[in-house]
């Protein structure tokens, strides 16, 4: 069998594990044995995070609508139970948006709703 180098591949991909962990604290940051650990443990919680990133969003668009619609007389679940009624199929984003950006036209989808 062939003899097989591999210095430079084995440096390299310590080069770019370090790479991923500069700025990390203590030893994590240019010890190998900690620094794959902290890239494991970061890749996970980036993963769970993504998620919680969405449940947080959607827990702000309903916040936002629920204070602009209580302004103008309605919970927030009986807006958006009036809105199913109705067949209006806005979905919290953009509702969220209208509340922020333009008042008058959440105005007057509450209005449509309400009558």
């Amino acid at each position: 069998m062939p003899r097989v180098k591999r210095g430079i591949i084995h440096s390299k991909k310590r080069k770019n594990l370090l790479k991923k962990v500069k700025g990390y604290k203590w030893g994590r940051k240019n010890k190998i044995k900690q620094a794959k650990e902290a890239v494991v443990k970061a890749g996970v919680h980036a993963f769970v995070d993504r998620r919680k990133k969405k449940r947080t969003t959607r827990n702000l668009w309903q916040i936002k609508i629920s204070a602009f619609v209580r302004e103008n007389g309605l919970s927030y679940s009986k807006f958006i139970n009036l809105l199913k009624q109705n067949k209006i199929e806005l979905d919290r984003k953009i509702l969220a948006d209208l509340a922020v950006n333009n008042k008058t036209v959440l105005k007057k989808i509450i209005e449509q709703v309400k009558n």
